[in-house]
């Protein structure tokens, strides 16, 4: 009975993993990985996203020593340790989406990966100045913060839009597949949900955060206020001859500047919030707004809405 019952296993086993490598299925959710090229990191692309972060906000992340004796010293040495990692995981990035597999494409690929990064290191001044305007902007529009300090430490916000504004720095390279990585590892984090291909201007600022979703082709503006739950989403999409969702057509919302949306609201599909506009809570917003716009649940009651803060 004991022999019967192990030659069962093991017959369904070897009958599990024959099907399991039929090549015509698993050809369609498998990746050939070729020779010499490293496949992308999401450990190595965390610990690159917490050292910019060490950079960007020197002092509260990570070992690195503020004191002006030494401080340029720690921070060549932080800067040297992303380039090269950086510099690793676009390569791999390159690679995932290339079919060529020469030798000669693998060099020209790596000597792509490294300009890409130095060019990353040269545009982190700028993604530290529009950080410290999206920091601004959370401290002076939430009550409940007592200090800069606080929302850089503390509000998974930041560490969203850090992550986002990192990413997107590399989408406007062509980088493929890494930016996504960045920002969805951020998504896991904080549930906050911004795609890196996204155009967010400075003064960004979320309020706690959780469930914010905001699409590809969205546009905002400077001095924008999302809350939690906000979705700026696709209302519908173009279909191709098989009935399969077109790509890169511009579907999301375009959010001008001064604009404030509160919490659960959904503003949906290739439409204009005009400037100095207010999004009540729980609206479902499908049509372009003029500037100055106040939409509530209620319209009737619309003097009696509380424009509020942090908890």
């Amino acid at each position: 009975m004991q022999e019967h019952t192990q030659w069962n296993i093991s017959e369904s086993i070897g009958k599990a993993v024959q099907q399991l490598t039929d090549l015509p299925v698993v050809g369609e959710v498998a990746h050939a990985q070729r020779a010499g090229e490293p496949m992308p990191s999401v450990e190595k692309l965390r610990v690159l996203v917490e050292k910019v972060r060490q950079i960007i906000f020197p002092g509260y992340f990570g070992p690195i020593n503020f004191q002006p004796t030494t401080f340029q010293y720690h921070m060549g040495v932080l800067v040297d340790e992303v380039f090269h990692l950086l510099s690793e995981q676009l390569l791999a990035g390159l690679c995932f989406v290339c079919d060529k597999d020469t030798a000669s494409d693998l060099e020209n690929r790596k000597a792509d990966a490294e300009r890409f990064s130095a060019r990353f290191i040269a545009a982190l001044p700028d993604i530290r100045k529009v950080l410290i305007s999206d920091v601004e902007a959370a401290y002076l529009g939430d009550p409940a913060a007592m200090s800069i300090s606080e929302v850089i430490f503390c509000y998974p916000a930041i560490r969203a839009i850090s992550s986002y504004r990192i990413a997107h720095t590399l989408h406007e390279f062509g980088i493929p597949l890494i930016p996504r990585i960045i920002t969805e590892m951020a998504h896991s984090e904080t549930g906050i949900d911004i795609h890196p291909e996204a155009t967010i201007g400075p003064y960004f600022a979320i309020d706690h955060g959780t469930g914010i979703v905001i699409g590809s082709t969205s546009i905002i503006g400077a001095h924008v206020k999302l809350y939690q739950g906000v979705t700026l989403g696709a209302k519908s999409f173009s279909l191709d001859e098989a009935g399969n969702p077109v790509k890169g057509i511009p579907r999301h919302p375009i959010v001008e500047d001064n604009v404030v949306v509160y919490s659960n609201a959904s503003i949906l599909g290739r439409i204009t919030i005009g400037h100095d506009s207010v999004i009540g809570g729980n609206i479902w917003v499908t049509n372009d707004l003029p500037p100055y716009s106040k939409i509530v649940q209620n319209r009737a009651r619309a003097s009696e809405f509380i424009f509020g803060g942090g908890i």
